[in-house]
């Protein structure tokens, strides 16, 4: 009989992973307790040659690498797709590509732009299917983010993370991610780069604990006695034609030192890189004492750990 983390997350096996929503409150949190565990060596997981297919449209150096590495330290393998050198590039039917690769490996990870995509991948495939990235949302990034969090502050109930910038796929996933473990959850954004209202009703329904999402268009009323700041590039990718005019849009939303020094004693600083000093965050900020930012990098091989092992039936 399964006890503790294991019998939180036994549901999870075989299930696809395409939002920060598609677990409960105490999926999620089992998923935090089971990453610590992995990265402390208080637990070994081996999931025997097993293998992981991933699909990246998207360009990738973290995501990619912690995914690769995760698999390897499960004791499995990753195989990696990229669709400019697979029948993918040459039009093959997403249907046909999804279940031929479903018959090769245990797990797919898909990168893409359009999340209806990673939604018609795990449609038509038979094994799990993990969002690695979308233009709607970030999940792997999000359990990676509060991990970092709880580990500096314990307990996230009640916590608050800022988050300033702009309204993207990332802070989609910090808002539901940061509902259901009650954290409370602020966007700071200026007027027109605010989260889509539907996934901001979404975080809000999901909210334990009394958390409260909230929406600012001044950065300082959003940091104001938080206990983690975050920021994010102004322009994501497929986004670079755009890039003056955010930058003209995002002027005084840099986390720099005054912005800091609004937030709670001992807060942290995330970015869920790569990161432009000088724009989104100051070099000051970047390298000085209170970022967690490589801590943060670092968790993501930790985080995709136990989710690879979770849906894989591993615990």
């Amino acid at each position: 009989m399964a006890s503790g983390v294991a019998a939180v997350l036994t549901s999870l096996g075989q299930r696809d992973y395409l939002s920060s929503a598609d677990c409960s409150a105490d999926e999620t949190q089992g998923l935090l307790d089971l990453a610590r565990q992995l990265k402390s060596g208080a637990r070994r997981i081996d999931l025997g040659n097993r293998v992981l297919g991933l699909i990246f449209s998207k360009a990738s150096t973290r995501t990619r690498v912690s995914f690769q590495v995760a698999m390897a330290r499960l004791g499995g393998q990753t195989v990696d797709l990229n669709p400019s050198v697979t029948q993918l590039g040459r039009g093959e039917p997403l249907q046909d590509t999804a279940r031929v690769l479903s018959r090769y490996c245990d797990v797919l990870a898909v990168r893409t732009f359009s999340q209806q995509e990673i939604v018609d991948y795990a449609h038509w495939a038979t094994v799990p299917v993990l969002n690695a990235l979308t233009d709607l949302e970030h999940p792997c990034q999000a359990l990676a983010d509060f991990l970092t969090m709880q580990e500096e502050h314990g307990d996230l109930v009640g916590q608050t993370l800022a988050y300033i910038g702009d309204g993207n796929n990332v802070a989609h996933s910090l808002m539901l991610c940061g509902a259901l473990l009650g954290v409370n959850v602020r966007i700071g954004c200026p007027d027109g780069f605010e989260p889509l209202p539907g996934v901001l009703d979404q975080a809000r329904n999901l909210a334990q604990h009394g958390a409260k999402i909230d929406v600012l268009t001044d950065p300082v009323k959003a940091v104001a006695g938080a206990q983690a700041v975050y920021t994010d590039v102004w322009a994501s990718m497929g986004q670079e034609q755009e890039q003056a005019e955010r930058e003209q849009a995002f002027a005084g939303f840099s986390v720099d030192q005054a912005l800091m020094d609004q937030a709670a004693p001992g807060a942290i600083v995330l970015h869920c890189l790569p990161a432009h000093r000088g724009e989104e965050i100051s070099a000051e900020v970047m390298e000085g004492p209170a970022s967690r930012i490589f801590d943060q990098a670092e968790n993501r091989l930790h985080a995709q750990q136990a989710l690879l092992a979770a849906v894989m039936g591993g615990l």
